[in-house]
């Protein structure tokens, strides 16, 4: 006997709800609110409620020019990578020490792998930003 009082009740308030969004909707309407049912893309790619102009000419696009992806970026003899810096610490015993970049101030981890000559403390070198396990390390060093 409960569960068919509570459909009842289910049910009125579904037909409430509905009722509540019909006169929603009309008022919407009447006072000129409501949104587009319809939307068109415009050349440029834009939504608008307006449907396009079929005496408009249309614009002839080059199949050559459309660039899909990243376009190719031209090769330069400098790498926009290498950066200078200063040794601020180095242990040749342990391999590792730390490059301070000179344009950035940071520091930069470099282990014995990573260099192409040897380095001591206050050495001026170039070197390479790589990844490492536990951050941005220098690699490829080498004295200036």
């Amino acid at each position: 006997m409960a569960d068919s009082y509570n459909k009842k009740e289910r049910q009125k308030k579904k037909q409430k709800r509905k009722k509540e969004k019909a006169e929603r909707k009309a008022q919407r309407k009447a006072e000129g609110n409501s949104t587009p049912e319809f939307m068109y893309v415009d050349e440029n790619g834009n939504l608008t409620a307006t449907p396009p102009d079929p005496n408009k000419k249309k614009q002839e696009v080059d199949i050559d020019e459309i660039v899909i992806g990243v376009p190719k970026q031209e090769k330069s003899d400098e790498s926009n990578f290498i950066r200078e810096g200063r040794v601020k610490f180095f242990n040749a015993e342990k391999g590792y020490g730390f490059i301070v970049d000179k344009a950035t101030k940071d520091s930069f981890f470099v282990h014995v792998e990573g260099l192409i000559d040897e380095i001591q403390d206050n050495d001026v070198v170039s070197f390479e930003i790589g990844k490492g396990p536990r951050g941005p390390i220098a690699q490829s060093v080498k004295l200036i």
